[in-house]
């Protein structure tokens, strides 16, 4: 049981990041010739989560500021570096998890240090807890192995 609700949670993260980047990497695929394409869908990907962190959590302006700036770093780099391992033909999905987990957390910490208590506590309850959770049992897993 315990295996099933593990699997079912990995399959949400992979779903998810495929998601966010599967047509942009498989835009790729279709057309080598887009990638100002895929570097758009990315961008508004990035801007939405933006706007929905400044909303939800009334963030002050230096606060957006460096929202923006650690987004547009870590979204780019883990998009990158999911490419790379598509391009290399990487068929195991523990590397994409992996990958995209360290991003995550990665994330997840720099925006520990610039939000407020009160904003820290909303960013976590509106699913960065659960999120952070499945990671940290995820990484739990991989160095039982």
């Amino acid at each position: 049981m315990k295996n099933i609700h593990i699997m079912k949670k990995l399959g949400c993260l992979i779903f998810t990041a495929l998601a966010c980047f599967g047509p942009m990497l498989s835009a790729q695929e279709q057309d080598a010739s887009k990638p100002e394409d895929e570097a758009k869908k990315l961008q508004e990907y990035i801007d939405n989560q933006i706007s929905k962190l400044e909303s939800t959590l009334k963030l002050e302006d230096w606060q957006v500021y460096y929202v923006d700036s650690i987004l547009n770093n870590d979204y780019k780099a883990m998009h990158m570096e999911l490419k790379g391992l598509q391009d290399s033909k990487v068929t195991n999905s523990d590397i994409y998890a992996q990958t995209t987990d360290k991003w995550a957390e990665q994330i997840y910490s720099s925006f520990q240090k610039i939000f407020n208590d009160e904003q820290w506590k909303k960013y976590l309850k509106s699913g960065a807890a659960r999120e952070k959770k499945a990671r940290d049992k995820r990484a739990a897993k991989k160095e039982d192995k």
